[in-house]
């Protein structure tokens, strides 16, 4: 075994140093057009094309980083006996089946680490269960490829999410038991599930979370982190040396698109930030606060003029690039398909969707070398040859699961950012 990742993030454009995906398997088509909205979905998949797509995104993040994944991780865990009838109740008296422990703790490590994930088949072996309307006693986490959401890495601490909706609860109790067991990692988690005094209303999600500095937090607050959540890590933020400063977004509930906000806004280097024109620069009614954390206490909460004004004002002074470029009717079309959602493999080394075309040629009027992911995969072009660059990988599919390359990547570590 190598040494473990002490994990810490800083920024979101650091060199990444380590990253954890999960490939979609059989769970993303384990539903129906009946149940679609229930797992959080607009439409359903079709796994054989979501997962070659996936493949681009995995097969580069392989070339140019650690990666792990989640099942292989979770079934290593899974071998330790006490640590696995632990998980299992604990799973099990969440989502109330106990009924199914005992059929679950006689699977080995690597069996139950797949039917956690996949769901488990309910058995029609009574009245009741033939009855029922339901497929599965355990249902499969339909979500769990957008590995950001349960959990995020925050400075020197891993934050374990307490997601939105109960049918995701599972994936960070999943995430919990994997830093907090693995031998693969070294950190100490905040998880607001452990805390007393955390109530229905908390919730907080990893797609709502960008560190934009050492010092500077952005939180989404709309659908999937409530108020109540950014108030659980800003007390988190309080026992950190220095001064730290927490700029609120605040969200619109609907359209479905804008769940966080890193589907609104995403960092690309140094200079420069990916925008959806409508909800980050233009005039509407959703407020910027900004919270300012020192000694240990909250010193100042003031309404910003804009998430921009609030982060020059800090000194960070982006240049904002268009999602969609200049017509509102392609920055509506491509942010519906997570045109803004960009995931950053070191300061303006980026990736996303090649069906995001007018997005793509403002990147590229600004210096950014457009690369398909298969020509990096082949060996057909060496990214070390780009200052700037953004790695596209197809996206017929998988952005119908609502969310894009930084939805799917979950960065334990990178290195920090000379500002």
């Amino acid at each position: 075994m190598s040494t473990p990742i002490i994990p810490r993030v800083t920024s979101e454009i650091g060199d990444l140093e380590a990253v954890i995906l999960h490939t979609p398997g059989p769970e993303v088509e384990n539903m129906t057009p009946g149940n679609a909205e229930r797992a959080l979905y607009s439409d359903i998949l079709n796994l054989p094309v979501a997962r070659e797509e996936y493949n681009q995104l995995k097969g580069v993040l392989e070339k140019v980083t650690k990666t792990f994944q989640v099942k292989e991780l979770l079934a290593e865990i899974l071998i330790d006996p006490e640590l696995k009838v632990s998980l299992v109740e604990r799973i099990c008296t969440q989502e109330k089946v106990l009924n199914i422990k005992e059929d679950l703790l006689a699977l080995n490590h690597k069996e139950l680490a797949t039917q956690l994930i996949e769901g488990v088949a309910l058995k029609r072996d009574s009245l009741t269960t033939y009855l029922s309307d339901e497929r599965y006693a355990l249902r499969p986490l339909h979500n769990f490829f957008f590995t950001r959401d349960a959990s995020v890495t925050v400075y020197n601490e891993v934050m374990i999410s307490k997601m939105a909706n109960k049918v995701r609860e599972r994936e960070s109790i999943i995430m919990d038991a994997i830093f907090n067991h693995s031998p693969h990692f070294k950190t100490s988690t905040l998880n607001p599930m452990n805390t007393w005094h955390v109530g229905e209303e908390t919730f907080i999600e990893g797609g709502d979370v960008l560190i934009a500095r050492d010092d500077i937090l952005i939180i989404g607050n709309g659908a999937r982190t409530s108020s109540q959540g950014i108030d659980f890590l800003a007390e988190q933020m309080k026992k950190q040396k220095g001064r730290k400063h927490i700029i609120v977004q605040q969200l619109p509930r609907s359209p479905e698109s804008f769940i966080h906000l890193d589907m609104v806004f995403t960092l690309l280097d140094r200079e420069t930030c990916m925008v959806y024109e409508p909800m980050i620069k233009h005039e509407h009614t959703y407020a910027t606060i900004l919270m300012t954390i020192d000694n240990g206490k909250v010193t100042k909460i003031t309404r910003q003029p804009g998430l921009l004004k609030a982060l020059g004002n800090l000194g960070m002074n982006l240049k904002p690039v268009p999602c969609g470029g200049t017509e509102l009717w392609h920055q509506e079309r491509e942010q519906w398909h997570s045109g803004a959602n960009f995931f950053a493999i070191g300061p303006g080394k980026l990736m996303g969707y090649a069906r995001n075309g007018h997005t793509l040629e403002a990147l590229s009027k600004i210096g950014y070398k457009i690369i398909k992911a298969s020509e990096v995969i082949n060996n057909a072009v060496n990214l070390d040859d780009y200052e700037k660059y953004v790695v596209t990988i197809e996206g017929s599919e998988l952005p119908r699961g609502g969310g894009g390359a930084r939805c799917m990547t979950m960065p334990v570590r990178r290195k920090n950012i000379k500002w």
